[in-house]
């Protein structure tokens, strides 16, 4: 039996609420790691989690201004697309700046125990949550939904860069490898927000 939209609309807010969540715990940790341990990708992680917390909280604008009155017109869902875009073409700007930085003066980060513990949760964590997210965008043919999924395949990507950077560092001393982590996940952020900018769809 296929759930009506009401159902996927609730189901669609859940997943918010648990994105929020996640991310606020997530978000704080790895920037206070991150600027503990001197590390551009750990930092750079958490920002994004700051950001997923922020594309949720747009989610559930969207989501529950359908949920609460007649079908949602387009402008709400471009509004929350774009929204979604540009925090992830923020993202980037971030992490070409800071990984950019990092690497012309060599700045060297420390061993971060709790950042590789923590991406490694979060490597389990967030294609769980993207896989429910798409699902769910597909069935509600919601273009947002789908944008913010990305975010959260993102952040999944960047889980595993930060946590081989990290690790790198810890097992051999390689400090570059902490802001080639970050910087190696440039094309698909800047993909990704070109697209929900833009409202096109796959």
């Amino acid at each position: 039996m296929i759930p009506d939209r009401a159902t996927l609309l609730r189901r669609g807010i859940t997943l918010e609420r648990v994105t929020v969540g996640y991310n606020a715990v997530e978000g704080a940790i790895a920037i206070g790691a991150g600027v503990v341990a001197g590390s551009v990708a750990l930092t750079g992680f958490g920002v994004d989690s700051v950001i997923e917390v922020t594309s949720g909280v747009l989610l559930l604008w969207r989501l529950r201004a359908e949920l609460g009155s007649a079908p949602l017109g387009e402008t709400v869902e471009r509004r929350a697309s774009r929204g979604a875009g540009a925090l992830l073409l923020g993202l980037a700007a971030y992490i070409l700046l800071e990984a950019g930085r990092d690497l012309f003066t060599g700045a060297r980060p420390d061993v971060s125990a709790l950042g590789m513990a923590l991406t490694a949760v979060s490597l389990i964590v967030m294609p769980l949550l993207a896989r429910a997210k798409l699902a769910t965008a597909a069935a509600l043919g919601s273009r947002a939904l789908r944008a913010d999924a990305h975010e959260t395949i993102v952040c999944a990507w960047l889980s595993l860069t930060t946590l081989v950077g990290l690790g790198l560092n810890a097992s051999f001393g390689w400090w570059w490898a902490d802001p080639l982590a970050a910087l190696a996940m440039l094309p698909l952020i800047i993909r990704e927000g070109l697209e929900a900018w833009r409202g096109e769809e796959e």
